[in-house]
């Protein structure tokens, strides 16, 4: 994605945040909050998250999550579902089912992973 597409991108988006080191400027983590669908369906939304790895053990996904309910709630979601968590991705299922989602279910081989293998995917939803 260029800085183009990027910017576009995140103009599309209903809200974005961004975990920075104040004194560095340096970005810790973000994330993106968007509807899930549209019609009868516009009040769920959705998030993706991102952690720098250097910023692993700060809590910095556990805020950004916090935040992001807040901020689904703000803007008109009733629910939150993450519909791609990858199966192996135990840190943030712990921190999901933590915060009080609940699981819902996997689709097998849902997440083509870079070395072109497939992995699970978990389904969670958190009402607002």
């Amino acid at each position: 994605m260029d800085e183009i597409l990027g910017k576009e991108f995140f103009a599309n988006q209903t809200y974005c945040a961004v975990a920075e080191e104040v004194e560095t400027g340096n970005v810790l983590g973000l994330y993106i909050l968007h509807s899930n669908n549209i019609g009868r369906c516009g009040h769920i939304g959705n998030a993706s998250y991102a952690v720098a790895s250097a910023s692993r053990r700060l809590y910095i996904g556990e805020k950004l999550v916090k935040d992001c309910i807040l901020q689904a709630g703000k803007n008109g979601f009733k629910i939150l579902q993450f519909n791609a968590v990858v199966a192996s991705n135990i840190h943030a299922r712990h921190l999901y089912e933590r915060l009080g989602f609940q699981y819902l279910g996997t689709i097998p081989k849902g997440f083509l992973l870079k070395n072109g293998k497939y992995e699970d995917i978990c389904l969670y939803y958190l009402e607002v």
